[in-house]
């Protein structure tokens, strides 16, 4: 049975990208499958697998249509993750395409993919969370 396995990102710095993703989530490299293409990054306490990091040597699509959501619990939790991720090497991006009142902020990996920053408080579900 086909299961879905885990978002691959496409980088152009392997090196820089590993010590992106693996400070912003708290990700570490795994050697499994490593090569100068490829790099699998696991969960820090050991749950198994959470991104993938492939050599690609296409640009970055200004609004791509699969993108990474990553979640915080309060407005100001997404301020305080907004000012890291940068400090790490993310970059706002002037984003045209915000609704009225956005419960998300617009960023760029150091390879200028997008990815965004929801505040899942202010999310349009009302409830805070997601439904399971």
């Amino acid at each position: 049975m086909v299961r879905l396995g885990i978002p691959v990102i496409g980088v152009t710095d392997m090196d820089r990208a590993v010590a992106f993703w693996t400070s912003a989530l708290e990700l570490v490299a795994a050697e499994e499958w490593r090569s100068e293409t490829w790099c699998t990054l696991h969960h820090a306490d050991g749950s198994g697998r959470a991104l993938g990091l492939m050599r690609s040597d296409s640009p970055p699509e200004p609004r791509p249509r699969v993108h990474l959501d990553l979640f915080v619990d309060t407005t100001q939790e997404q301020q305080a993750e907004v000012e890291r991720l940068i400090e790490l090497g993310a970059q706002a991006v002037d984003w045209d395409l915000y609704p009225p009142d956005p419960d998300f902020v617009v960023l760029a990996d150091p390879d200028g993919n997008i990815f965004c920053v929801v505040d899942l408080s202010r999310a349009p579900s009302g409830s805070g969370r997601p439904a399971s």
